[in-house]
């Protein structure tokens, strides 16, 4: 029996040799240069600065346990990270989505105070948002809602999970304005982002959706969102790995995250080259595995 539709077969096949990644010469070449300059970098830090590298030292310094028996300090700071950042983007999202929906609206009342939010935030200076949320709102926030007791003194022990989660109680205070200061900071952008989204999407699909009788939830869930998150999927990533850079500014209000902790490593033990370089590549891994997730992602969507 003759194949019904060989075209169809024909260019799926296409498709899925054009989907493979071949490495080229030219891969092999910039591997090469990007080898020659590396170990250009290393010797003249070594034969020009006349700096002695102590890697393992260095490597033995983040690896060594604290002296009460607990993780290392510098994992503690990376762990710190992490949360910040899944609760940052978490909080992030949710903020964002709202103010990108108010500010798409056509009622004032929404509209007005979302685009005064979203355009302090964007034209403060991130350093200077940090200093003014956490000294002149945050103390006294935590104080006005009643959550000394919750995030200053504790008074349970705290699980497994917990610790997991939020870590330290005693830190708990710090998570929660670091958070709050990187998830307003992104929220901003993320509503731009998502109000652009919104607005690309063509006038027929709103009136196909009204006319057959949806209600705004339905025609958002099933018609709208659909299309916006194939649409902004890209952006998102970006802002999602710009928030996870973003947490080292709350290091300067003394937020125990990797960027403190390696401060106070370099500091103390002198190995300021070795640190950095360490720190700089833990970074470039947690965003690097982001930016290959949320590609795949994006792979999804088109396929």
């Amino acid at each position: 029996m003759a194949e019904k539709n060989p075209t169809h077969r024909i260019n799926s096949n296409t498709n899925t040799n054009n989907s493979v990644k071949r490495f080229v010469p030219l891969d092999a070449l910039l591997l090469l240069l990007c080898a020659i300059f590396a170990l250009w970098l290393y010797y003249r830090s070594s034969a020009g600065v006349n700096y002695i590298w102590h890697w393992g030292d260095a490597l033995s310094l983040l690896f060594t346990p604290r002296a009460d028996g607990s993780l290392p300090y510098f994992f503690q700071g990376l762990f710190s990270t992490l949360r910040l950042s899944i609760w940052g983007i978490s909080f992030a999202l949710i903020v964002g989505t709202l103010l990108g929906l108010a500010k798409f609206s056509s009622s004032a009342w929404l509209n007005r105070p979302a685009n005064v939010f979203i355009q302090l935030v964007r034209n403060i200076p991130p350093l200077v948002f940090v200093f003014i949320f956490y000294f002149f709102i945050s103390n006294q926030l935590i104080p006005l809602l009643g959550l000394d007791g919750v995030l200053r003194n504790y008074p349970a022990q705290t699980n497994a999970v917990q610790q997991m989660l939020f870590g330290p109680s005693n830190l708990w205070e710090n998570l929660l304005s670091g958070v709050l200061c990187v998830g307003l900071l992104s929220s901003a952008y993320v509503a731009e982002v998502v109000r652009a989204g919104l607005q690309s999407i063509d006038t027929g699909q709103w009136e196909a959706a009204d006319s057959l009788g949806m209600s705004a939830w339905v025609k958002y869930r099933y018609v709208i969102a659909p299309q916006v998150l194939k649409s902004i999927t890209p952006a998102l990533a970006g802002q999602t790995i710009s928030l996870v850079k973003d947490t080292s500014i709350v290091s300067l209000i003394s937020i125990q995250e990797m960027t403190f902790v390696g401060t106070e490593i370099a500091n103390s033990s002198g190995y300021i080259f070795e640190i950095w370089l360490i720190i700089g590549l833990v970074y470039f891994v947690i965003c690097f595995g982001l930016s290959t997730f949320f590609r795949s992602l994006e792979k999804r969507h088109k396929g």
